[in-house]
């Protein structure tokens, strides 16, 4: 059964504190409260050393450099109220917890390139829970496909904010899937800390580089890379900068 709270941005939300992101809150919509944050850029240099380090990890285990595919996730969902054509699209990772076996489906995903990312996702691959467009935006948790991509039946609710006039039960335009808590992250990553990160890899070459994150902010449903999540995970056992 549908939980009318939960509900994520339609593909389309940046997060605050993206300087480089074109912010909206939806497809259509901007937040000034967005773009208030558009000044605050984290150090790059402040991260290189986090790297090094996981490399050394890395090579101290005998871990190899895996290939550019796509095996992990990120999923954005607002833990704010927020209503949208009425209804509260508020979905935090404690919402998750409070549903039967801590279970529940992906839906209200609208836009086609993040579709698609959802509909590659395979059963029991793990993905990042991250709160998205509230004060600060990061990651909290970790979660499992426990059921591949099937019709998201949002779509054809004419009383849910993302309903679809145009899209037909013999040939349904969007999908959801079935997701799990695992567990919370050791400590909340917040995106500023990723951020910095981030621009220390353009610079030198590190796994985070190309993140997805920063490069296509608007997707609510993005791929991770094998070294992409790896290196993210083990920031929970550093000590917050």
């Amino acid at each position: 059964m549908p939980w009318p709270s939960r509900k994520r941005d339609k593909g389309a939300v940046a997060d605050k504190k993206e300087p480089d992101a074109k912010i909206a809150k939806t497809e259509e919509e901007t937040s000034d409260k967005d773009k208030e944050e558009k000044s605050a850029k984290p150090s790059a240099g402040s991260s290189k050393s986090g790297w090094k380090n996981w490399k050394k990890k890395e090579s101290e285990s005998g871990g190899e450099e895996s290939k550019i595919t796509y095996c992990h996730w990120l999923l954005k969902s607002e833990p704010e109220s927020r209503l949208e054509k009425g209804v509260d699209v508020k979905f935090s990772v404690d919402d998750l917890k409070a549903q039967p076996n801590q279970t529940t489906c992906w839906d209200g995903v609208r836009n086609y390139q993040a579709r698609n990312f959802l509909r590659s996702m395979k059963l029991g691959q793990q993905a990042f829970f991250y709160h998205s467009n509230c004060k600060e935006p990061g990651i909290v948790a970790l979660v499992k496909i426990v059921k591949e991509a099937y019709p998201d039946h949002t779509q054809f609710d004419q009383k849910d904010p993302h309903y679809d006039s145009t899209s037909r039960k013999e040939n349904p335009k969007w999908s959801m899937v079935d997701v799990q808590f695992v567990r919370m992250t050791k400590r909340f990553i917040p995106l500023s800390e990723i951020k910095a990160h981030h621009l220390a890899h353009k610079a030198d070459g590190g796994p985070l580089k190309d993140m997805m994150l920063f490069t296509r902010q608007r997707l609510s449903i993005q791929p991770l890379t094998q070294e992409e999540f790896d290196f993210v995970l083990s920031l929970e056992e550093e000590k917050p900068h």
